[in-house]
Order: C-alpha cells, then sequence, then structure tokens
C-alpha cells in the first residue's frame, strides 16, 4: 500500500480513525474492571480488594510496557509493531476469559497492559506522522477519544455484559473487538515510514529527550490525568454515599461524565496547537476549582449530577490534546519514545492519585476528600503549566544562533 505518512489535506486519514479504534477497544479493558469486581472476586474465590489488585496490575503494566515496548518495536514497521501488539492483547484476554485462578488471571493483566501501553506509544507517534504539523494535535485528539469513547460505551457495555452473562464473557467480548481492529490496522495503516524519514534509533531518540522542558511537561502530564482520574476511580461511591444518588443513575452521570470529556477532547484539539500551555494553565486551574466545588456541594444532588459531573469530565480533558501533543513538539526528532515515555507518565498519575484518594479514604475523611486531593493535584499542575510558560517566554528572548536549527521545532 503506498501511502505517504506525511499525507496532508482537510480530512483526517482514514488510518488515524483506525488508530482511534484500537485505543477504543483496549481502552474498555483498561477501565471495565471497576464494574466487574464483585462477580470476579466471587468467581475467584478472593476478596473484592484482592480482585481490585487487578486494575492495579493493569496500571504498572502500563507504566513499564509504555517505554519498554517502545525500544523494543523501534526499528520494527509501525504497521507491523501495531498489529503485532494487539495480537498478543488479544491472546491475553483469551487467556484471561480462560483463566482457571486468581494467578493466572493477573499474569495476563501485567502482559496485556504491556501490549496496550506499546500500542498507545506506537499509535500517537504513527497518527502524528500521518498529519502535517497543523493537524497533529486534532489527530492525536482523536486517537485518545477512543478512550473517552471507551469510558462512555464500552465499559458501561461492558458492566451490562457481566452482570447478564459474566466477567469472562466482557473478557470475550474485549477480545473479539480487538480483533476487528487488528483487521482494520493491517488494511489502514501504511506499511512504510515518512518518505525521507531517517532510521529510527534507541540512542537518537534518548538524545532527543535530553531536554529539560519535556521532563516538566511528564510531570504535569502525572499530576493532570491524576487529579481527574483520583476522582472518577471512586465516583459511583461519591455519588450514592455522599450524593445521595441511587445506584441505578450511575452509570447514567458515568456516561455523562464520559460525555463532558469529549467535548473536552474536541476543545482542546483545537486550542492545544497554537495555546498549549495557555490551554493546560487554563484547563488545570479550572480542574482545581470544579474538583473543590464538587467537595463543598457534595450533598446536593442535583448540582453535582446535572453540572459539576459534566464539568469535571470537560476540564479533565480539554488538557489531553496538549499533554500528548506537546511532547512532539519539544521533541520532534525522538517521537516514538517520547510518546511512550507520556503514555508512561499518564499511568503515573492513574496509579498513584487513586492510591492517594484511597489513603485519605481510609484515614476516615469520607469520599469527599478525593475531590480536595483532585483540586490539590489539579493546582500543583497548574504551577507546573504557569512554569513551563515562563521557561518558553525566557528562551524566545534568549538568541542562540548556533543552535537555531536545533531548536526551530520546540
Amino acid at each position: 500500500m503506498k501511502h505517504s505518512l506525511q499525507n496532508s489535506g482537510t480530512r483526517m486519514p482514514l488510518a488515524v480513525y483506525v488508530l482511534a479504534l484500537g485505543i477504543f477497544t483496549q481502552g474498555t479493558s483498561e477501565f471495565m474492571l471497576s464494574g466487574l469486581l464483585p462477580g470476579m472476586a466471587e468467581d475467584l474465590g478472593v476478596s473484592i480488594p484482592d480482585a481490585g489488585l487487578l486494575i492495579s496490575a493493569f496500571a504498572i503494566g502500563m507504566v513499564v510496557g509504555a517505554p519498554l515496548l517502545a525500544v523494543a518495536t523501534l526499528r520494527w514497521p509501525r504497521r507491523t509493531a501495531l498489529v503485532g501488539l494487539q495480537a498478543v492483547f488479544i491472546a491475553g484476554h483469551v487467556v484471561g476469559a480462560l483463566a482457571p485462578g486468581y494467578a493466572a488471571l493477573f499474569v495476563t493483566r501485567v502482559v496485556s497492559a504491556l501490549a496496550y501501553a506499546g500500542f498507545w506509544g506506537v499509535a500517537v507517534a504513527t497518527a502524528v506522522a500521518l498529519v502535517p504539523s497543523a493537524a497533529q494535535s486534532k489527530a492525536v485528539a482523536l486517537v485518545a477519544g477512543g478512550l473517552t469513547m471507551a469510558t462512555i460505551v464500552g465499559v458501561p457495555a461492558g458492566t451490562v455484559l457481566s452482570q447478564s452473562a459474566s466477567w469472562r464473557a466482557a473478557f470475550w467480548a474485549v477480545a473479539i473487538a480487538t480483533t476487528v481492529s487488528l483487521l482494520c490496522t493491517a488494511f489502514a495503516i501504511p506499511a512504510g515510514g515518512s518518505e525521507g524519514e531517517a532510521p529510527r534509533s534507541v540512542r537518537a531518540e534518548l538524545r532527543g529527550m535530553a531536554r529539560p522542558q519535556l521532563w516538566l511537561s511528564y510531570a504535569i502530564t502525572a499530576f493532570a490525568f491524576g487529579a481527574v482520574i483520583v476522582t472518577f476511580s471512586y465516583l459511583a461511591p461519591f455519588l450514592t454515599e455522599e450524593s445521595g444518588l441511587g445506584e441505578g443513575g450511575v452509570p447514567a452521570v458515568l456516561a455523562l461524565f464520559g460525555a463532558g470529556g469529549m467535548i473536552g477532547l474536541i476543545i482542546g484539539g483545537r486550542t492545544a496547537q497554537s495555546h498549549s500551555v495557555r490551554t493546560l494553565a487554563v484547563g488545570l486551574g479550572a480542574l482545581a476549582v470544579i474538583s473543590a466545588a464538587l467537595a463543598l456541594t457534595a450533598h446536593t444532588t442535583l448540582v453535582v449530577v446535572i453540572g459539576l459531573t459534566f464539568l469535571l469530565g470537560l476540564a479533565g480533558y480539554v488538557t489531553n490534546p496538549a499533554l500528548q501533543s506537546r511532547v512532539f513538539t519539544l521533541a520532534p526528532d525522538a517521537p516514538t519514545l517520547v510518546g511512550a515515555t507520556n503514555t508512561a507518565a499518564f499511568n503515573v498519575g492513574n496509579t498513584l492519585a487513586p492510591m492517594l484518594g484511597g489513603l485519605t479514604i481510609g484515614a476516615g475523611y469520607g469520599y469527599t476528600s478525593v475531590a480536595w486531593v483532585g483540586a490539590g493535584l489539579a493546582a500543583v499542575g497548574c504551577v507546573g503549566a504557569l512554569w513551563a510558560a515562563r521557561l518558553e517566554r525566557t528562551a524566545a528572548q534568549i538568541p542562540r544562533p548556533r543552535f537555531e536549527k536545533v531548536f526551530q521545532n520546540s
């Protein structure tokens, strides 16, 4: 298939939508366990907290797997890497659906997370390479939108399937959906690289990552995603225990959160390319305020359900395109490794923030405490964004003629 990775035009290439589909199918597995835990715990003969460790196993696999798989597949054609990683993910879910016990399932969650993390890194790098620079943020937002669709459609569907059949049926459904995505990937993703694209190497990409601004961006990513995921992780008990919402209304509110997230991605995709740091600062500032308001009005059901949950999703995801695309601007000569490391940064927030929220709940501060944790993390991330803005202004004021070529794309 002849297709330039620098294909431009008014429309997004079909391949970008296919990459979003891959994130959707695999992302459903990332979050669906929150609705499967009771059934899994009963079937496997373990406690619900022990079953909850399967979620942590997946998140840890994502943190480790993103940079590791990016390095391992760096010299592979991107289509080969994407198809191969999805094949491993599918195998992990087939084995998981057939797992006779907890230990085997735990291993499959780690293996699946490793493959999914590698897919994330290669998928984002591929999407960026498929479009001209002016459309990169929109392409990244579209790919990341697959994960938001997973929270809106995939996770509730998995929960319903688990309740009507079993948690194993949900695993089979993910495996089948990812197989469809694999076939689409094999058809739609270009076989080769960009015209004139230099061969990628680990050494060259590591050199490209040696920039302080890049690592500040990773820190902002961890705080930003942690700020929203800490509240989202406990949103169901927050709604039922603090806001007085019946359990039957929880899926609809979670979908409302996801709808806000999708709108946030659309807005962020439009503003990130030209105003990336401003998008981060405004979005994180808004997230801090909304999280605090959620804690203060927790017992006012209508305010929480109708307004703040939607706004939490919007503010939580409006920064996502800037977080995803900015690293490629900061290190354009390390497209695979910077994206993979950014994926790891997301999952550092995804792993540590809910643990911090669990500690505050365990200390007796109640479910409203997680919203305060989210507000604090968002505030720290906002400070980081303001610091990044100051560094950019300082760098722009200092002439560097000898290094002009190095920084012309930063």
